[in-house]
């Protein structure tokens, strides 16, 4: 039994067109397999249901970098502790409140004259021109509520800096690619960890396996037993992902997340037909 933990933007989706098209066929070969697929991204909840509904994906997603936990109701044979419930979903939370992190950055944009703009203030016009996202979905990215996207025009200095403000507020802050992100102190290992221990529970012997690309990905890929490293768009791997047993995918975005996970499940079979034949 596989079960695979997937990053979104860089990993199952294209950096620049956000299309999964190039991991076609390995997604339909887990979607034949019944292999359960957890997206896990810094997205919000609604921007990850847009493309769970595209691939009629049915499993639990974490959003913005670890603060919600989305788990269908019904998902796994045993009781699952939430905090609330919303729609046919019970929402684990780990995030803090997202109206604390705007007033944080407010402040100290008011008080330190740092060079900041967050997601709260921009409009949904500005943050399709940054992106590239369409103007329906970027009005997803706004809708949210434990992460909040930052872009920083300041030097070295300014960044340290905010660093200390950051620390002292008992906040977290990951650097980015296109944003920076402000968040509590969760990240995507601490809640991949809650949903391996659900499927471990589920399935002993299952291999959890995780794919992602940049360095907020670096937690969950350390709680997982076959971890993958994406390449980024330029051919490089992300430095700052260290962890014993990394696997490099071939190639960036969605076609590296298809040979990979193509090569993992025919291994997978391969080793199963030759228990079969002991």
């Amino acid at each position: 039994m596989i079960i695979i933990f997937s990053d979104l933007d860089g990993t199952l989706l294209d950096a620049e067109s956000y299309s999964y098209e190039p991991a076609r066929e390995a997604l339909k070969e887990i979607s034949t397999l019944q292999i359960p697929l957890v997206m896990i991204s810094s997205k919000t909840k609604k921007e990850i249901e847009s493309v769970r509904r595209s691939l009629g994906n049915t499993y639990p997603f974490v959003s913005e970098n670890g603060g919600g936990i989305f788990v269908p109701e019904g998902c796994f044979p045993f009781p699952v502790s939430y905090a609330r419930r919303t729609g046919n979903y019970l929402v684990v939370e780990s995030g803090i409140p997202y109206a604390r992190l705007t007033e944080f950055l407010d402040r100290i944009i008011r008080e330190d004259a740092l060079p900041i703009r967050g997601f709260h203030s921009l409009s949904v016009e500005s943050i399709s021109r940054l992106t590239g996202l369409s103007i329906e979905t970027s009005s997803m990215a706004k809708e949210r509520e434990y992460d909040e996207p930052f872009l920083f025009d300041g030097d070295e200095a300014q960044w340290n800096r905010l660093e200390k403000l950051v620390e002292s507020d008992g906040l977290a802050l990951t650097r980015g690619g296109r944003f920076n992100h402000l968040s509590g102190q969760n990240d995507k290992g601490t809640a991949a960890g809650i949903l391996i221990d659900c499927y471990r529970h589920q399935y002993p012997d299952a291999l959890i396996v995780g794919l992602g690309d940049a360095a907020n990905d670096l937690p969950f890929l350390r709680m997982v037993d076959y971890p993958v490293l994406i390449q980024r768009p330029d051919g490089t791997y992300e430095p700052e992902i260290d962890t014993p047993e990394l696997h490099h995918a071939p190639h960036p975005g969605p076609a590296g997340w298809n040979s990979a996970v193509l090569e993992l499940i025919r291994k997978d079979i391969s080793t199963s037909n030759q228990g079969l034949n002991m």
